[in-house]
């Protein structure tokens, strides 16, 4: 193997090794705020609820502020998801 190949290989295994950090962290920390927030979650750390604006189950990544990232501040069944996930009464699956 010449020197050249050798260094190209080990960078793609650092690189390759850097995003699985980086999405463990990601799900590391959507787990911990569905875990405060009280909520079921799935493998990759989203938070399980059933959306009130369509009607569905989702997995959703939830903001600083228990905020799932579909929240629509506009949307009168976003803002009673949000103060039912407040207040331990949203529907999750």
């Amino acid at each position: 193997m010449d020197e050249d190949r050798v260094e190209r290989i080990i960078r793609q295994k650092m690189q390759s090794a850097g995003r699985q950090i980086g999405e463990a962290k990601k799900a590391y920390r959507h787990a911990k705020r569905a875990a405060q927030a009280d909520l079921p979650f799935d493998d990759s750390g989203k938070a399980r609820i059933v959306c009130r604006r369509h009607a569905e189950r989702r997995a959703v990544e939830l903001d600083a502020e228990y905020r799932p990232e579909c929240f629509d501040a506009q949307s009168l069944d976003c803002q009673g998801c949000v103060e039912d996930i407040e207040e331990g009464e949203i529907e999750t699956w």
